[in-house]
């Protein structure tokens, strides 16, 4: 069950030698700016971003049920002569994206058993294995999910034919014909077998020229997986043995193989016998990066299970269990709700989960399980004020977390636009918080000085003053910046500003 050594083993090699320095954000692309007092249609609204393992595809889906792909374009076969290649400075390379193309995923629907609205918005994309050419990826609303082909397909077209007809050497006395092309002065077995073809070929046999005049990709849905969920399906993800795949709602997770649509397995199930007996939900799934027997999924509790499909074929019990004790005295109304998980992921490595709740990032090693190994304060100043998040819903937000493929580094989303990064190697103080603009160092502030570390090893830092931004301002709650990645080996970030994707590097 242990991942990662050997990663292990050279992140300790390098905290060794120190942390690495804190990096210097800048900003790389924005698609769909707005202009100043432009309004923002609720279906353009940006709800899932995903980069692809190589890093050189990504997509975006939207409220109104369209996935967005999107391509690199300063990799080695983009760059041009080598001539342009060699005078290009490396140093500062950084990956650069293009519109690739669009299509729309799904549809509103309406179940009428349950007299329920289902709407389109794009809740999760996971990208699979390329093949042939093709891109492969899958995309999830509320109830469905659907396998996507995209594909690029030649447009051909008849441009012309073989001869001009000008210059037939039949047109100056045609033979009358009819209708099935025989002349009406010949036999019926014209055309029988024993028929003498001239050498080289009739001609006046006019015969169309096909050209291929462009290429246009096209997106096919392969597969539709449906009808498994009775609640909101809130995460989707790939195994690494390539086949099959996890979707997870508030109280199952279902294991499905991709080239089969009608059926799925139960492996995990939360719901009791009695719903009064409900104290928790499932909020967040994922597979194991490498070990394709192993998933995690977080709860409403603030716990994240981790289980082995070998155990058994229902996984009701887990292998470990990651959640961090409630310090005596400061339990309140509001307790639980800040405590549910809203996102988890795991390191490339499959060594570390990193897990993102209301107030706060943790970091879990997945060989202990007595607590995390490091804690960053996201919405800590956000504490006073949680009356007024609950009355305006803010308090439900739920924010997405990403670290980089080095897992040198963490990131999540924050209010009034901005995102935040942490340094995660050992005794680093990164800290910084950026703003979703074409100026994202506008709001930096200096990273607070790193607390010494606890008992249970827990570093906690990035706590601001209360209830304003880096600047004093005051939070504004209606611009949330909900959906970020990571780029998988660079260190480059995507993040949503409502309709706008942003880009970053540094």
């Amino acid at each position: 069950m242990k991942g990662g050594g050997d990663d292990a083993a050279s992140s300790a090699a390098a905290s060794a030698s120190g942390p690495p320095p804190s990096l210097e954000w800048r900003f790389s692309q924005v698609f769909g700016e707005r202009t100043a007092g432009e309004e923002v249609h609720e279906v353009d609204i940006i709800s899932a971003i995903e980069f692809d393992k190589s890093g050189d595809h990504l997509a975006t889906g939207d409220r109104g049920g369209r996935v967005v792909l999107f391509e690199r374009t300063d990799t080695k076969d983009n760059v041009g002569s080598r001539r342009d290649a060699e005078q290009m400075d490396y140093s500062v390379r950084h990956p650069e994206f293009r519109y690739k193309t669009e299509f729309q995923s799904h549809e509103p629907e309406f179940d009428y058993l349950k007299s329920l609205e289902i709407e389109e918005k794009i809740n999760k994309i996971r990208w699979c294995q390329p093949a042939n050419g093709a891109l492969f990826l899958l995309s999830t609303n509320d109830k469905t999910i659907k396998y996507w082909k995209v594909q690029e397909k030649k447009i051909k077209k008849i441009s012309e034919m073989n001869i001009d007809p000008s210059k037939d050497p039949g047109s100056s006395s045609p033979l009358p014909s009819i209708a099935n092309g025989v002349h009406a002065d010949k036999p019926q077995d014209y055309l029988s077998k024993d028929f003498p073809f001239p050498p080289g070929g009739i001609p006046s046999l006019r015969l169309p020229l096909v050209t291929s005049l462009e290429t246009s990709l096209v997106a096919r849905c392969r597969r539709v997986y449906a009808h498994a969920h009775d609640y909101h399906i809130n995460s989707i993800s790939n195994s690494s043995d390539g086949e099959t795949f996890i979707s997870a709602d508030d109280l199952r997770v279902n294991l499905w193989n991709l080239e089969v649509s009608n059926q799925s397995f139960n492996i995990v199930d939360v719901k009791p016998t009695n719903m009064e007996d409900l104290t928790e939900v499932i909020t967040s799934a994922e597979f194991h990066p490498i070990h394709c027997n192993m998933l995690a999924y977080s709860s409403s509790k603030g716990s994240i299970r981790l289980i082995d499909m070998r155990q058994s074929a229902l996984c009701d019990s887990h292998t470990k269990l990651f959640e961090e004790p409630e310090a005596p005295g400061s339990r309140s109304f509001f307790t639980e709700i800040i405590a549910s998980i809203s996102d988890i992921k795991f390191s490339k490595n499959g060594r570390y989960i990193l897990s993102r709740d209301y107030m706060t990032l943790k970091l879990w090693d997945i060989n202990m399980d007595s607590g995390p190994v490091a804690s960053y304060q996201v919405h800590e100043h956000l504490r006073p004020r949680l009356c007024d998040l609950y009355e305006n819903d803010s308090i439900f937000d739920k924010f997405e977390c990403c670290l980089s493929g080095d897992g040198s580094r963490v990131a999540t989303g924050s209010y009034s636009n901005l995102f935040r990064v942490f340094g995660a190697s050992q005794g680093s103080t990164e800290a910084a918080t950026l703003e979703a603009s074409k100026n994202p160092m506008r709001r930096q502030i200096q990273a607070p000085a790193r607390s010494s570390r606890s008992m249970t090893s827990v570093a906690r830092r990035g706590s601001e003053s209360p209830g304003s931004d880096a600047n004093g301002n005051a939070h504004d709650f209606t611009t949330k910046l909900l959906h970020m990645a990571w780029h998988p080996t660079e260190n480059s970030i995507a993040c949503a500003a409502a309709n706008s994707l942003y880009m970053y590097y540094g």
